[in-house]
């Protein structure tokens, strides 16, 4: 089987998978896939118009069934599907009532291997069973994990002669290794849906599978060979926000003055209102290119200046995160260092030694431990916990991926409201 593209619409809305799959096949898509979400999102109907839309091309119905699966066979098969996708976690019954299906009505049937463990043994039962294609796939939430499908699928060929689909983050970057190891379908969904032209992201995709060569992007360059203070970087503190499901977010902290964004590991202080002691101890504790965060309890006393900052500003420190009161205010506008704070106050306290270093603490209502990623901007500031770092980081890059796609539908003449089709999806109330 000579290598195809396979191009997952793993969108919302009928329209913009219909105006995108239009661009995906200007760029040499040879399949299009009506994504689980959409299919979920539009029913049948993406199929029906998918089919209408592009009659010479391999429609795949991604339903991800795992029971009654003649019925949902039939159900794409009849809407106009010409492969439909099952889960090989599916008990053989459903597998083999959707095989009869699809013979039936002239189909194909893949068989998704996400989620099985042993993936080896089920391929070999779903090829006497009698699939027409495997499926390696690695989700999107294993994605943000920084799991990848190569290892499986180098396993997998050895063991099947059926031809191999693979998804799970692939780009143009990586599609050739697939090509070169095994696979027969390149299954590509974000790298091409949310690019900023379709069409050239498709074309790129298909020259590095025909020529089995890695072609890089600027997109490959920002996202895939950063490490998470790199990563951090490229994104905002809304993204972030958005990435731990609005979570994250420090209370009340501003910072005293704007275009800064900061990104640095955090080394946690405790202080009481006005004892400077700690905070300033601190400065000599942290590792370049840290962040400090104070938990002061919100006092109104400063713990935090001029000489400070001058100090934390040639240990080469991140910034200062306090929830309390800093002073100085116009020096510290001329030194030019990322500060973020509650309060802006003329009167400092006295340096008394309470407190503590490196304990886990409270800063504008979150969890702040030692070695958490602290991100502020003009936003404000969140804390990301060291253990999800990496998934943070990645889903946050998700989220502007998405946005930069919306904005560039607005910028062709829609409205954010259009786009977004607000009206359909309001919580019905009443």
């Amino acid at each position: 089987m000579k290598p195809v593209l396979q191009v997952a619409l793993d969108l919302l809305n009928a329209d913009r998978a219909v105006a995108i799959a239009k661009d995906a096949v200007k760029g040499g898509a040879d399949w299009l896939e009506a994504g689980t979400p959409l299919i979920k999102s539009e029913g049948m109907d993406i199929v029906r118009q998918l089919r209408e839309q592009f009659p010479a091309k391999t429609i795949v119905a991604d339903m991800k069934t795992m029971d009654t699966g003649a019925l949902e066979t039939e159900m794409a098969a009849k809407a106009g599907a010409d492969v439909i996708c099952l889960l090989a976690a599916s008990d053989d019954s459903t597998i083999l009532d959707a095989l009869k299906s699809g013979r039936k009505y002239g189909v194909k049937i893949m068989i998704d291997l996400i989620g099985v463990p042993d993936t080896i043994k089920r391929a070999k039962e779903l090829e006497k069973l009698g699939a027409d294609y495997l499926c390696i796939h690695v989700g999107i939430d294993e994605q943000m994990q920084g799991k990848k499908p190569l290892h499986v699928l180098s396993s997998l060929v050895k063991h099947t002669n059926l031809p191999i689909a693979v998804a799970g983050g692939l780009n143009s970057e990586t599609v050739a290794d697939m090509i070169r190891v095994g696979a027969r379908i390149i299954i590509v969904g974000g790298a091409i849906t949310k690019a900023k032209n379709v069409t050239e992201a498709t074309k790129r995709m298909k020259k590095a599978i025909t020529e089995k060569k890695s072609i890089e992007t600027e997109l490959f360059k920002k996202y895939e060979k950063t490490q998470l203070k790199e990563a951090f970087s490229l994104v905002s503190t809304p993204n972030i926000s958005d990435a731990m499901h609005k979570q994250g977010a420090i209370q009340g902290i501003r910072p005293i003055t704007t275009g800064f964004h900061m990104v640095g590991r955090a080394l946690s202080v405790r202080t009481l209102d006005g004892d400077w002691a700690k905070p300033i101890e601190a400065i000599d504790k942290a590792e370049k290119g840290w962040v400090l965060v104070v938990d002061v309890n919100g006092g109104r006393t400063a713990v935090w200046g001029e000489l400070a900052t001058w100090s934390a500003k040639l240990k080469g420190l991140a910034g200062v995160v306090i929830d309390g009161a800093v002073r100085d205010y116009d020096d510290l506008l001329k030194i030019k260092f990322p500060i973020f704070s509650r309060h802006i106050v003329p009167n400092a306290g006295e340096p008394k030694g309470f407190g503590e270093i490196g304990a886990e603490i409270i800063c504008g209502n979150q969890t702040v431990r030692t070695g958490d990623w602290i991100i502020g901007d003009d936003s404000g500031v969140v804390v990301v916990p060291q253990e999800i770092a990496q998934e943070i980081a990645n889903r946050a890059l998700d989220v502007k991926e998405q946005e930069n796609s919306i904005r560039e539908e607005i910028k062709h003449g829609g409205s954010l409201g259009s786009v977004l089709k607000l009206k359909k999806w309001e919580k019905k109330v009443g």
